[in-house]
């Protein structure tokens, strides 16, 4: 007969209740980050399948970019009557830092619908494709970045306070992380998600201080904080340009990403185990 104690240990399929949904998510969390070379290769691949066959690759963005800061600095610089010495690093950087931003939000609705096949084929990390995706938005982001060294080097702009620009490095990526989640799965259930999205961010790109500086604004300014992209953009902005950062912007931004990362995670505990079915 064979021994009780050789045997392979039995699977459990109990429903999960209360805690157990987010000891689950947090253990997805820990496979995917393990797996975390895995997605930096699938992103590069990501991006260099998508441009394959093309001559400059993912530098047609950059290509485009460059176009983009032209034309508009030069109309906007004119119709604001604002020094191009002073405005045209401020515009690239502002766009490169809000392309991002649009990608992470108006992409991130088919991160699950365009990952199925791995889903349906084989037990894999959720985390290990928001991961993936978001190691591809951050190499892409990287290709427009030489722009802006580009600019910052003609016009002779030194950053100050490097160290803010580092913490806010480590705050836009874990709500690149959180967002992903989020509209990750809103848009696995709800297929409406991604034309709302963009349509949100495009009123949002003119509300936003992009464009244009917030001292344009004279009165009200201390309500620009209720838009949830200036205080990060901000954070990673002025240091570059020279300026200051206000403390208030430092903890708006925390908060931020506190309750990013707290509606990911109810919303990724929940619904963790539905993905794979509603896509």
């Amino acid at each position: 007969m064979t021994n009780q104690s050789s045997r392979e240990p039995v699977q459990e399929f109990t429903p999960r209740r209360g805690l157990g949904y987010v000891q689950a998510a947090f253990a997805d969390v820990c496979e995917g980050v393990k797996l975390f070379p895995l997605a930096l290769t699938l992103g590069w691949m990501d991006i260099k399948l998508r441009y394959r066959g093309s001559v400059l690759g993912p530098f047609w963005l950059t290509l485009s970019t460059i176009v983009m800061i032209i034309a508009m600095g030069l109309l906007y610089g004119y119709l604001l009557t604002a020094s191009l010495r002073e405005y045209l690093p401020f515009l690239s950087l502002s766009l490169v830092l809000w392309g991002y931003f649009s990608s992470i939000i108006n992409e991130a609705a088919g991160i699950f619908s365009q990952g199925k096949a791995v889903l349906h084929a084989r037990r894999t990390p959720i985390t290990l494709m928001v991961l993936r995706f978001v190691v591809r938005q951050v190499l892409v982001a990287c290709h427009n970045l030489v722009v802006v060294l580009v600019v910052f080097a003609i016009f002779r702009i030194v950053p100050h306070h490097t160290w803010l620009v580092i913490l806010g490095v480590i705050i836009a990526l874990f709500d690149s992380l959180a967002i992903s989640f989020a509209v990750g799965i809103l848009g696995a259930r709800f297929k409406d998600i991604s034309p709302v999205s963009s349509a949100v961010m495009q009123v949002l790109f003119f509300v936003t201080p992009v464009i244009w500086k917030p001292e344009l604004v004279s009165w009200g300014r201390q309500y620009l904080l209720l838009d949830p992209f200036y205080p990060i953009l901000e954070i990673l902005r002025a240091p570059l340009l020279g300026g200051e950062v206000p403390p208030l912007f430092i903890e708006v931004a925390f908060l931020q990403a506190v309750i990013l990362g707290g509606l990911s995670l109810v919303l990724f505990s929940r619904m963790r185990a539905r993905i794979a079915y509603w896509v």
